[in-house]
């Protein structure tokens, strides 16, 4: 069974950065789109960046501008660069796959001070 696991999130104040990173235990992210989503308190959760198994990204309108998604497949790892955060991206962040979701990891918290 694959096993994502996301990383990097933490306490930063408006307007720093800050680079999340997700892992899977299996060799999934080469040949499938990826997906970052974020759920805030009370929020459904939403997905804000996609990256295709071409390199193709594709983001929200909340975050397009601000975040850059990339991967390394040979380390089946997929990022999530976020530059000039803002109090409302405060939320965990999640990897998946938006096509063929497999089990979600714990997240990974971020938290953005005004």
């Amino acid at each position: 069974q694959v096993q994502l696991v996301e990383s990097g999130g933490g306490l930063v104040q408006a307007g720093g950065s800050l680079t999340l990173s997700c892992a899977a235990s299996g060799s999934i992210f080469s040949r499938n789109r990826v997906g970052w989503y974020r759920q805030a308190p009370g929020k459904q959760r939403e997905l804000v960046a996609v990256i295709t198994s071409g390199g193709n990204t594709n983001y929200a309108d909340s975050v397009k501008g601000r975040v850059t998604i990339s991967r390394d497949n040979a380390k089946n790892m997929v990022f999530l660069q976020m530059n000039s955060l803002k109090p409302e991206d405060t939320a965990i962040y999640y990897c998946n796959l938006p096509i063929s979701p497999v089990g979600w990891g714990q997240g990974t918290q971020v938290t953005v001070s005004s």
